[in-house]
């Protein structure tokens, strides 16, 4: 081999390199998009789920409770309806900030779609505590929220449920969760079991 073909063969081959390194790295960005929501950044529900049934198993292997918490955004609807989707999505992006702040590393809250978010709480440590937790999410989404010059209150209605007694699996837990957010807006302080 000619050194001249020999130093082509490197810059072939760190060329190739390079675009292997950019190309992991494109698809790793893409994986990440296609796991979290463009407008909150928070989880999809796909990411979700899949985060539920783990820790459903972890919760099996080591006697643990799980709650699910499904939160609604009530009277959003008027804020896209009034004041445009970007006021109402500025909204969103806020409250979904205000919901990592009560967020530890092993749980996840996602944004269900629309104004819905669910909340996985790993091994909360009994009902009080879980009570505490929605309580203060509860709290902090209440908080107005200032937009162009303008101030929001947005209440979201709560409702939760317990592994393993309000559902045995994924689907199951959300669906009671989503039947106790419904009470939950019955009620004045919007949270529910």
């Amino acid at each position: 081999m000619t050194e001249y073909s020999l130093t082509q063969s490197r810059i072939n081959s760190a060329d190739s390199a390079a675009a292997l390194a950019v190309a992991q790295r494109q698809a790793r960005e893409a994986q990440v998009r296609a796991l979290h929501d463009s407008l909150t950044g928070l989880p999809t529900r796909e990411l979700f789920d899949d985060r539920l049934a783990h820790a459903i198993a972890l919760a099996d292997r080591h006697d643990w409770t799980l709650a699910v918490m499904f939160l609604d955004l009530d009277q959003f609807k008027s804020i896209n309806d009034s004041h445009r989707h970007s006021t109402g999505d500025f909204v969103l992006k806020t409250i979904a900030r205000r919901l990592l702040q009560y967020v530890r590393d092993e749980d996840t809250v996602c944004r269900n779609g629309g104004d819905e978010f669910l909340y996985l709480l790993m091994n909360p440590r009994g009902r009080d505590n879980i009570a505490q937790v929605a309580d203060s999410v509860w709290r902090s989404i209440a908080e107005p929220v200032a937009v162009g010059g303008l101030e929001f209150v947005i209440k979201p209605s709560i409702g939760i449920a317990i592994y393993p007694e309000h559902g045995s699996g994924g689907e199951q837990l959300i669906s009671s969760a989503d039947a106790a957010m419904y009470r939950a807006k019955r009620r004045a302080r919007g949270v529910a079991f």
